[in-house]
């Protein structure tokens, strides 16, 4: 028998090299970055995000791995590429992941390293309630239909936020969590800003703490259980929202009304995001906004 020399032997094509990049990580996701290797799994990919549900009881429990000019969630590891670099090309919905010991590994297509972090809360006090109030006014002139838009609840939660109205607020937040479709439906993405609103801004505005212990009731409220109540990107961005943690777009935002940058383009931004996503956000950060001022402001008789 002659031995075989291999020759004429047909050879399938090569699998392509893993991507090798740099990343700049959230705080918000340090834990899960910083910590223990562990499995994950590719849940839904774009050409300018992918996102990995992370295994065990690790929170946050959604880890976006998005281009340099994709929207930053505050759960975002953000890739050294632009989209039109395609750095997901090969990844698939189902693909095995690992995530920790300082970065994130994808199936053999992708691998990341994360070279620096940055902070997705912004600081904006000190404030002064009246500049406070022109924020609002002037968010008040851009912001517009909604997700919501229509749906009786909404009003309600605004009211009884502006009033300090805790049995009512958290009654009338539990009722929109996962309402609308979609990976972040509307109510939690309004939701999201509301929390973000009434943490931050009330944070930093005198008199604003009835509006951060607001949202401490609320955002306990709202992410006990989340997951079995929405989807699990949806419940990880409410986490971070509660955690005073926001989006890259959702903070020039917040910004703009601090007068810390201007407000029109950051609005914009925003606005434009997704079918409504963007919108909804801004309906909370809008709401979120009027409520710390409500509550913020001197109280007739209190000498404030």
């Amino acid at each position: 028998m002659k031995a075989s020399t291999g020759a004429g032997r047909r050879r399938g094509p090569r699998a392509a090299p893993a991507l090798n990049l740099p990343g700049a990580a959230s705080l918000g996701v340090r834990a899960v970055l910083g910590g223990p290797r562990r499995a994950a799994r590719v849940v839904a990919v774009f050409p300018s995000t992918a996102y990995l549900r992370v295994g065990g009881p690790a929170e946050p429990i959604i880890v976006a791995l998005v281009a340099k000019d994709a929207v930053r969630p505050p759960n975002a590891v953000v890739l050294a590429v632009s989209a039109r670099q395609e750095p997901f090309r090969g990844v698939c919905e189902g693909d095995v992941a690992f995530v920790g010991d300082g970065g994130v590994d994808v199936a053999t297509r992708l691998r990341v390293r994360i070279r620096r972090w940055w902070d997705p809360t912004p600081v904006l006090g000190p404030l002064s309630l009246a500049r406070l109030a022109h924020g609002a006014g002037a968010l008040g002139e851009l912001a517009g239909p909604w997700g919501l838009s229509g749906h009786p609840v909404p009003g309600v939660l605004a009211d009884s936020c502006a009033a300090g109205d805790l049995a009512h607020a958290v009654d009338a937040a539990e009722r929109i969590v996962g309402l609308g479709p979609g990976l972040t439906p509307s109510g939690d993405d309004a939701l999201a800003g509301l929390l973000l609103a009434l943490r931050l801004l009330g944070g930093a505005v005198p008199g604003g703490g009835r509006a951060v212990w607001l949202a401490d009731w609320i955002g306990a409220a709202v992410t006990a259980y989340a997951c079995e109540r929405t989807t699990a990107l949806a419940a990880t961005l409410l986490q971070c929202a509660a955690r005073g943690q926001a989006s890259v777009e959702a903070a020039a935002v917040l910004r703009g009304i601090a007068g810390q940058e201007p407000l029109e383009p950051a609005a914009h931004r925003l606005i434009d995001i997704g079918h409504t996503s963007g919108a909804d956000v801004a309906w909370g950060l809008l709401t979120g906004c009027r409520a710390a001022l409500a509550l913020s402001a001197p109280q007739p008789g209190s000498g404030r």
